[in-house]
């Protein structure tokens, strides 16, 4: 058996795991790699309102973490795509069932909104 991680600990490394997944546009990123591999300007017309800037630094964060692997094709033009790997693989599961929450619960999410407003 591993160690074991208490999310709760403040200085527990399963933070930065929930952390990185849990940041702005992993989820999109993971999601539209689900397909199969994908070049730069596929993900940014795919992934709409993600910025240039941003999406490079979730794809190297992303890359850090193992969970997407780049490939660099000999190509003239240079060709690159990214993929997920195993490990961003299984991340898949858990990410459907959020996004299929997520899209289940949007009237129930709005309604509450709608009679309690952010101030």
């Amino acid at each position: 058996m591993g160690k074991a991680y208490n999310v709760m600990a403040a200085t527990c490394p399963s933070r930065t795991v929930l952390h990185r997944i849990g940041a702005r546009w992993t989820v999109f990123v993971v999601n539209a790699l689900d397909d199969g591999p994908r070049r730069f300007t596929e993900l940014k017309g795919h992934i709409q309102g993600i910025t240039p800037k941003v999406l490079t630094e979730t794809l190297r964060a992303l890359e850090a973490d193992g969970l997407i692997s780049r490939h660099e094709y000999d190509e003239n033009p240079p060709r690159v795509e990214y993929a997920l790997t195993p490990l961003g693989r299984s991340l898949l599961i858990p990410l459907r069932a959020v996004r299929l929450w997520a899209e289940e619960h949007v009237p129930d999410i709005e309604a509450a909104r709608a009679r309690r407003p952010i101030l």
